[in-house]
């Protein structure tokens, strides 16, 4: 493992320097293209016999990796919590209106039309997927990352209500989607949870553990965080601190059975909502420097993954025509998922007239969907799922995240706020 993981952290800083030095692309966007691109080149020079057998060494050294918990059980927590440490706690409480009914209803709304929309796509090209599996892959897809979009959003000076509300929506979501999947796991029986015959009751109460549960767990978890750093001025013992409080707290909450990703941006907006009170303004900039030097190099180290991954993938003509489709519908349900929970809040909160496209097209997918498709039992249509999952985000990256800055553009020069 220590050897695969120090081949993945030399081949990721060689593309970020690559990207950084000749290509000038959004980091993140940068590296996930180029790992693409050489694990395309690997698979080509293994195909050709130039390189023979290339393509099963890289593929077996990624394995050792285990995509799935290298993210959900590894660096998630930190990017979440550093995720919510960056935000500007009491700007996101006056939105919490519009953010909270986006990462609920948004996820919900699209997790049920991608799945339906799914199962009859995969039924047309042949695919045999069940209707529950096709409801998991709309609750993997669903989640957003808006990564590699926050950066162009600072580059373009976006007012900060915008800025704090795709931030604030894609962490509750990404935790959302991950308790919706559960959720749905259940009802398939995946995993040992059930035997597949569970009551609609059930669900809900699950829902309702593993949300509010992780909701109320990071309360404490940031409230005990209070009481430490309040206390002390030191930088270092601060860090060590915050870092206990994530991998201690993200532990525990997988013990209780609660979101673990919630209970993380809990925690992170607790401390961020009184960063004045708990750090001097010495030791608050060296311990937020830290959470957000550690936050780029995870999330660059996540993304050249990505790219990288495409060696794992192996596809039949069905399941690509599958995808193109696919891509469209996650589009359009993104755009439906938005409209129909935004014509609550946008009123009220007056959003300007491009903020609605600028969700739907800021709408990254990322590492979540990646590794949720990896954690699938192995089944006939598991590759379908995985297949597919993979062009999507891949997409979003490539394609709608080289192109969103002209939009973010308007939706600046569109805001009252400007």
């Amino acid at each position: 493992m220590l050897t695969a993981f120090a081949t993945l952290l030399c081949v990721t800083a060689l593309l970020a320097y690559l990207n950084e030095r000749y290509l000038h692309f959004p980091t993140t966007v940068g590296v996930t293209l180029s790992g693409a691109l050489a694990s395309i080149v690997l698979i080509t020079l293994d195909a050709m016999g130039l390189i023979p057998g290339v393509r099963g060494w890289a593929a077996e050294l990624l394995k050792t990796l285990n995509f799935t918990n290298f993210v959900l059980n590894g660096i998630l927590a930190v990017l979440l919590f550093a995720g919510a440490l960056s935000l500007d706690a009491r700007q996101l409480l006056r939105q919490r209106g519009s953010i909270l009914t986006l990462a609920f209803l948004s996820t919900l709304i699209s997790t049920f039309l991608i799945g339906f929309a799914a199962y009859f796509v995969f039924g047309l090209m042949g695919l045999d997927v069940p209707l529950i599996w096709a409801l998991l892959f709309g609750a993997l897809i669903s989640p957003t990352d808006p990564v590699a979009v926050l950066d162009l959003l600072k580059r373009a000076r976006v007012p900060k209500r915008i800025e704090t509300l795709i931030a604030g929506e894609s962490l509750f979501n990404d935790g959302v989607g991950v308790v919706i999947f559960l959720a749905l796991a259940g009802v398939a029986g995946i995993g040992g949870r059930h035997d597949g015959g569970v009551s609609a009751l059930e669900v809900l109460t699950l829902f309702a553990r593993e949300a509010g549960g992780g909701l109320l767990f990071g309360g404490l978890l940031g409230g005990c965080g209070y009481l430490l750093l309040r206390s002390i001025n030191q930088h270092a013992v601060e860090v060590l601190v915050t870092l206990a409080l994530v991998v201690g707290g993200y532990v525990a909450a997988a013990a209780m059975g609660v979101s673990g990703p919630l209970a993380m941006v809990m925690a992170g907006l607790v401390i961020s909502a009184n960063r004045h009170a708990v750090f001097s303004q010495e030791t608050g900039e060296l311990v937020e420097s830290f959470w957000e030097t550690i936050d780029q190099v995870l999330n660059i180290v996540l993304f050249a993954f990505i790219g990288l991954d495409v060696l794992l993938t192996r596809t039949t003509g069905a399941q690509l025509i599958a995808s193109a489709v696919l891509i469209a519908v996650a589009l359009a349900a993104r755009w439906i998922s938005v409209v129909l929970p935004f014509a609550l809040v946008r009123a009220r909160e007056g959003y300007g007239a491009y903020t609605v496209r600028l969700l739907t097209w800021g709408g990254l997918r990322g590492g979540i969907a990646i590794s949720l498709a990896l954690s699938l039992p192995a089944t006939p249509y598991r590759t379908h799922i995985v297949t597919v999952t993979y062009a999507i985000v891949l997409f979003t990256i490539a394609v709608q995240g080289l192109t969103i800055l002209p939009l973010v553009r308007k939706a600046a020069a569109a805001s009252p706020d400007a």
